[in-house]
């Protein structure tokens, strides 16, 4: 593969980065599926938010990415969940799985399916540095009461699935 390449995707894909949460309840048998460096590619719109407190569920999602938008910014209504969308057939590189007591953070890099043969083959430094975020990131807030507007029943019915899978654990690549 080109060097050139590899600079374009890295530049596409680590400028501006921000991460977003998705927390959720899954069966074990669906975390133990997620395996770190695998490409994922979920099917449906991805909603997320850019807040993140205490963890009520199981599992949470953390999502590097530069290509998700502000619902609230177009609909005020939304706004208090901090909800941001990533379009539909979006890809998602599994940067890290990370365990503390009785949760998993699954960490993901969402990417341009342009770019998806250089992230199936290569790795970089600043994956490293995205995972040591996250992990710090999961250590602090794990400590923390969880967010009650994000535990409530339009959002937990809104994040409930699993992120590149059925419901029954088949990725959908």
């Amino acid at each position: 593969m080109e060097n050139t390449k590899i600079e374009q995707a890295y530049q596409h894909t680590f400028s501006g980065l921000t991460m977003y949460y998705r927390d959720c309840e899954l069966a074990e048998h669906l975390v133990t599926r997620y395996k770190i460096n695998q490409i994922i590619q979920e099917r449906g719109f991805t909603d997320v938010s850019n807040q993140a407190e205490g963890l009520a569920k199981t599992v949470r999602f953390a999502i590097a990415s530069n290509n998700a938008s502000n619902l609230g910014a177009i609909n005020p209504e939304v706004a208090k969940y901090g909800f941001h969308l990533i379009a539909s057939g979006a890809y998602f590189k599994v940067l890290d799985i990370y365990k503390i007591e009785d949760k998993t953070q699954i960490l993901l890099m969402h990417f341009d399916e342009v770019y998806r043969d250089v992230f199936n083959s290569t790795t970089s430094n600043i994956e490293e540095q995205i995972i040591q975020v996250g992990r710090n990131s999961l250590e602090t807030k794990i400590q923390l009461q969880p967010n009650s507007i994000l535990n409530n029943e339009y959002w937990t019915a809104r994040t409930q699935n699993p992120i590149g899978m059925s419901d029954t654990g088949t990725f959908f690549i």
